[in-house]
């Protein structure tokens, strides 16, 4: 299943969604802050696709793209400070601790 899920920037708002068969299946928003700091406040994923890595792979999706565009990160979603603070692979893009 994993594999079937896509990932697209989201067409209604800033952020990403995940797609399955059709169906959004979870997103993840954001607020883009100045010129080099975004603001990622919602995660979500449907129940029935929750431990698959969705909202990690969400959370992903922001911290690349912001990256390229060399902008930090703050995590205000609880998913998403969880992951920040779960994987050091985000170290480089986080703007603050937030607990």
């Amino acid at each position: 299943m994993e594999q079937e899920i896509q990932y697209f920037e989201s067409r209604q708002h800033d952020g990403f969604d995940a797609i399955y068969r059709g169906q959004k299946v979870g997103e993840i928003t954001f607020v883009r802050v100045g010129v080099d700091k975004l603001i990622i406040d919602y995660t979500a994923v449907e129940p029935d696709f929750r431990n698959k890595n969705i909202g990690l792979t969400l959370v992903r999706n922001v911290a690349n793209m912001a990256r390229s565009q060399r902008r930090h990160v703050i995590a205000l979603c609880p998913f998403a400070r969880a992951m920040f603070n779960r994987f050091s692979e985000f170290d480089d893009i986080r703007l603050m601790n937030v607990h």
